[in-house]
């Protein structure tokens, strides 16, 4: 166990060796938050139910960093592992496959966490930040959100032959989602056809289930949302664990 939680601090000391993803991960969001803030102030707006640009704005782009956490950062971290043998080697050490997988996943949680706690830092300071849901609904809602697209991230990283190729996909799958879900784009502004091709973006289940949990919705009027990310979540873990190579 021990090696296991030092397995963990170290891919932590790697990640932010490499600042241009945690810049992405943890600055951009942080950025947006408070450019649109800026912009736009935080008054409430019937457009957008009576809440602020700010209010709606933190759980969006919380779905933004799952994604990037997901598609990019750890996609193209086990896709260079592998690529340069490193899988490899951790399969002749005393330390399982699970756990390098298993460390990788818990840091990644964290640093997504980490950034979502920096949104609502940063709304409550500059703008006033409302929350009128339940945060542990919020937080059990995050945390399906990221295991779902997690897994989904280790199908992607199972497939991947190389960084190039993982970097290249997981690019082409994350700018089509993140302007069609919600999470920089509102959906209140989006035309009828945008809104109803976003129905098929599997972001958009995160950008409304976090946004409505924000707000205090119940979790019974999420169902659809709550059935898709189970079901992401399930199939792509099994798919997962029938793909992934560590050579």
């Amino acid at each position: 166990m021990r090696g296991f939680w030092k397995l963990i601090w170290t891919e932590c000391k790697l990640y932010f060796r490499m600042p241009i993803m945690a810049f992405f991960t943890l600055v951009i969001p942080v950025l947006l938050v408070l450019l649109f803030g800026s912009i736009f102030g935080n008054e409430p707006s019937p457009q957008y139910g009576g809440y602020g640009t700010v209010d709606l704005s933190v759980p969006a782009y919380t779905a933004l960093i799952i994604a990037l956490s997901a598609l990019i950062s750890l996609t193209i971290t086990l896709a260079n592992y592998r690529e340069r043998g490193i899988l490899r080697r951790f399969r002749a050490t005393p330390i399982s496959p699970a756990a390098v997988l298993g460390a990788q996943l818990i840091m990644q949680f964290v640093i997504t966490l980490a950034g979502m706690g920096l949104l609502v830092l940063t709304g409550k300071l500059a703008f006033g930040l409302r929350f009128d849901g339940d945060a542990l609904s919020v937080l059990a809602a995050f945390t399906l959100s990221c295991l779902s697209f997690l897994a989904f991230g280790m199908v992607l990283a199972g497939l991947m032959p190389n960084v190039r190729v993982a970097s290249v996909v997981g690019n082409v799958l994350l700018y089509p989602m993140i302007y069609l879900s919600g999470s920089t784009i509102p959906m209140e502004v989006m035309p009828p056809a945008m809104r109803n091709i976003s129905r098929f973006v599997p972001l958009t289940h995160v950008v409304t289930l976090l946004q409505g949990l924000w707000k205090g919705d119940a979790w019974s009027q999420h169902q659809t949302e709550l059935i898709v990310l189970g079901a992401i979540l399930v199939v792509s873990s099994v798919v997962a664990v029938n793909v992934f190579r560590w050579e």
